[in-house]
């Protein structure tokens, strides 16, 4: 089990404010622990009226550090009580009498890491009713907020009507805001479009955040027409819309594919002269990416490019998957180059120089994968081999197969089938056969380790779309020995 108070003891140290919950522009709490206040001991006056002498002078500081460390201390050992099985936080409250601001919202804390939320309201009432002054809008609002970002609404509504009716609270727009956008998060709109009412009807104004929390949850559930609905309540509403609301709506209409829409959003951002997010670019690029519009796609891709912005794999791979759709495998080697060296690097850079037959750039590759000290695998193997099978080089077929064993790479399906390909080609694959025999290699379970972008640029050969056809809920239980005595001998049935 996780040690969870060292980690609410390191996070009540460095005082790490929570994420925000939505990817918009949201007002910013105030930390979840507040730093101890320094302890005075003497005044600038009396300092000056009785000099201290050296070990007077230490005081201070050791005082202060003392009172750090109780107070930590303190904190280290009720966080292990609470730690323990079947520990009730209301027990350790009455057992301890009181607990300070920043005990309470460690409990808070950890109460919430630990997934019980259940004991969140008991043990804040239980707190409150200690001392009157801690009844009080930001309390509520925490607590909401904490509930509502755990989807905890039932108990969030509790503690919204319990500030109102009991305590004649005035709930505050982040409080209106948590319970309108948990309950969109979860596609209860109803819900949230009535706790948006209730709040006018308090004559307490919505505001662009209001508006956005609802946009993207419209986003989330694919509600793109109810987006464009809510523009018009948020106008109709007086809240203008910002740069926040314009990178959403692009990135919401980019996920559900609606180009023209995205267009638009994105000319009005860049007229109106406003921040274009990065993640927001980045959603533009995949939706082209998704539909192969190649020119668009390429422009947005130099956009990225100049601002230094990361790709992750998932996007590379779809650039690359319309590339090699294009025939354009010469950008393979550039997309490969723009991201830091992975396997994905090198796999791109590999494909780039095996699909346009260049030994030259084939070998200046495999070379700085050498001086990088980049282990071999089966797609960079099966990349080199198509290459060479393309070329007609038998000679360096044999001689790379030789060097991977000797390197003891794990070879997979689709080298079985390149050598298989090749021998109906003329290559003479009995002795690699009977080396591949000799270690055990063809009695092992089928694996298919090759990146499918090599099957993207090269195609399936002849072995591989045989073994397709050979449809068996046991097949991934076959060994390569009887896969290929099975297409051998389904091959013999087929001729005529």
């Amino acid at each position: 089990m996780e040690n969870l108070t060292a980690q609410f003891f390191h996070s009540a140290t460095l005082q790490k404010p929570p994420p925000p919950l939505w990817n918009s522009k949201r007002r910013f709490f105030s930390s979840l622990y507040s730093r101890p206040k320094p302890i005075t001991v003497f005044s600038a006056t009396l300092r000056r009226s009785f000099p201290l002498s050296h070990d007077d002078a230490t005081q201070p500081s050791s005082l202060l550090a003392d009172s750090f460390n109780h107070h930590h201390r303190l904190l280290n050992s009720l966080l292990r009580r609470l730690e323990r099985p079947g520990s009730c936080p209301l027990l350790l409250l009455q057992e301890d009498g009181d607990w300070s601001k920043d005990h309470f919202w460690a409990v808070i804390r950890f109460l919430r890491q630990s997934s019980r939320l259940h004991d969140l309201l008991p043990v804040f009432d239980a707190w409150k009713s200690l001392e009157c002054s801690r009844i009080s809008e930001a309390n509520y609002e925490r607590i909401i907020r904490f509930l509502c970002e755990e989807r905890s609404m039932n108990e969030a509504v509790r503690a919204f009507n319990s500030m109102i009716d009991d305590h004649e609270l005035s709930p505050s727009l982040e409080i209106y805001n948590s319970i309108i956008h948990g309950y969109a998060d979860e596609g209860k709109f109803e819900e949230a479009i009535f706790y948006l009412n209730h709040m006018k009807e308090k004559d307490l104004s919505p505001e662009t955040d209001t508006y956005d929390g609802l946009i993207e949850a419209y986003g989330k559930w694919k509600m793109y027409d109810e987006i464009v609905l809510c523009l018009k309540r948020m106008e109709s509403d007086g809240c203008v819309r910002d740069h926040v609301t314009y990178n959403l709506l692009i990135r919401e209409f980019s996920r559900g594919g609606l180009l023209k829409r995205m267009e638009q959003m994105y000319q009005s951002l860049m007229s109106r002269k406003m921040t274009l997010e990065p993640c927001t670019l980045l959603s533009m690029l995949e939706a082209y990416a998704e539909f192969g519009l190649l020119e668009k796609m390429e422009l947005t891709y130099n956009k990225i490019i100049r601002f230094g912005i990361s790709l992750d794999e998932g996007l590379v791979r779809k650039l690359a998957n319309v590339y090699i759709d294009n025939l354009m495998f010469s950008r393979l080697d550039d997309l490969g180059r723009g991201i830091r060296r992975t396997d994905l690097a090198w796999c791109l850079r590999l494909l780039c120089h095996a699909r346009l037959v260049s030994r030259k750039g084939l070998d200046y590759v495999v070379k700085e994968m050498e001086e990088a000290r980049v282990p071999w695998n089966a797609t960079f193997a099966n990349i080199v081999l198509l290459a060479y099978s393309k070329m007609g080089d038998f000679k360096g077929v044999e001689l790379l197969l030789d060097e991977l064993r000797r390197k003891h790479v794990k070879l997979d399906l689709v080298t079985v089938g390149i050598v298989f390909d090749l021998s109906k080609a003329g290559f003479d694959g009995t002795g690699v056969f009977m080396s591949w025999k000799k270690i055990g290699f063809l009695d092992k379970p089928v694996e298919m380790k090759t990146d499918p972008l090599v099957h993207a640029a090269f195609g399936k050969g002849h072995f591989l779309r045989s073994c397709e056809e050979l449809k068996n809920e046991e097949s991934k239980l076959w060994s390569y020995q009887y896969l290929m005595e099975l297409v051998v001998k389904n091959q013999k049935e087929a001729e005529p």
